[in-house]
């Protein structure tokens, strides 16, 4: 409250009211012009970004093995699929060829060493492994072969679609399978359909094919680079067939499933066991035929 009686120097100015406009400034007093705000800064080159990570890692040694090891591993499986895809499609190939040749289901494979990939390279492979299904070679029932071939080289020639350093056939012919053999001869239709047994003799070497006509007594042995039955004897009920006219007959149907192989493979021996027949063929430095000669080796 202002003192009435105050002099006006002792009395403090009215306060100004707060409706009353903003009064200007005074003369002598300098203008406030407000300032922009400063720009913020651009940021620089971010420490996450492609290159600094890169170095970063490169500076941690155990990230650097890591590295390498990943891929290595990586390269590593890489080789590993295309080795095995290699070897399988090989596999089939060579199964085809041997199964064609000898009119029963096979199954081939390669050694693991060298790798299969360094001896497609090459064109030299070194150990190949064959089995058949023991169905039949040819018109024999009841054979299976177990080939070992090695040091083959595949190089076309003028005659020729690549060379076999050796070539080891493994046969083996059940008594069974001699008797269904037999009598499938269309060239005995009387006896071999009469065959009802076959037994073998390891001690002698002999077999002996057993019907109700009588029994002939044969002995395999190695003729003309193949397997022949000669007849050693002939104990027949009304059989008026001499053994001279049998043993044609039986050399020229052994013939068919024993000789005339690709490459020159022969048989060397012969042998007879409790439970049928085994036989080695084999051949050497061998030419394999170009697929114009021998179908079987189209795939080749």
């Amino acid at each position: 409250m202002t003192d009435p009686w105050a002099r006006p120097t002792d009395q403090s100015p009215p306060a100004p009211s707060e409706g009353l406009p903003p009064q200007p400034p005074a003369p002598d007093q300098p203008v406030q012009v407000e300032q922009p705000a400063a720009a913020a800064p651009e940021p620089g080159p971010s420490d996450s970004s492609a290159s600094s990570k890169v170095k970063k890692l490169l500076s941690d040694p155990l990230s650097v093995v890591l590295v390498l090891v990943i891929v290595g591993a990586l390269v590593v499986a890489g080789v590993l699929g295309g080795e095995l895809y290699a070897r399988h499609r090989a596999d089939q190939i060579v199964a085809a060829t041997v199964q064609c040749i000898v009119g029963d289901g096979a199954k081939a494979s390669f050694d693991p060493l060298p790798p299969f990939l360094m001896q497609h390279m090459s064109g030299h492979y070194t150990n190949i492994n064959v089995e058949t299904a023991g169905n039949q070679i040819r018109e024999a029932k009841g054979m299976q072969v177990k080939l070992g071939i090695e040091d083959v080289r595949i190089q076309e020639t003028a005659d020729s679609s690549g060379t076999v350093g050796s070539l080891v056939a493994d046969i083996t012919w059940s008594t069974d399978g001699i008797r269904q053999t037999v009598a499938d001869m269309v060239t005995l239709p009387f006896i071999g359909s009469a065959i009802s047994d076959v037994r073998t003799n390891p001690s002698n070497g002999t077999i002996e094919l057993k019907s109700l006509l009588g029994t002939i007594t044969a002995k395999p042995t190695v003729v003309n680079k193949g397997i022949s039955l000669q007849i050693v004897d002939l104990n027949a009920i009304g059989l008026s067939w001499p053994r001279e006219t049998l043993q044609p007959i039986l050399d020229k149907f052994t013939a068919q499933i024993t000789e005339d192989y690709p490459m020159g493979i022969h048989a060397d021996s012969v042998q007879v066991t409790d439970s049928g027949v085994v036989a080695k063929f084999s051949t050497t430095n061998a030419k394999m035929p170009k697929p114009a000669d021998d179908p079987c080796f189209d795939k080749l």
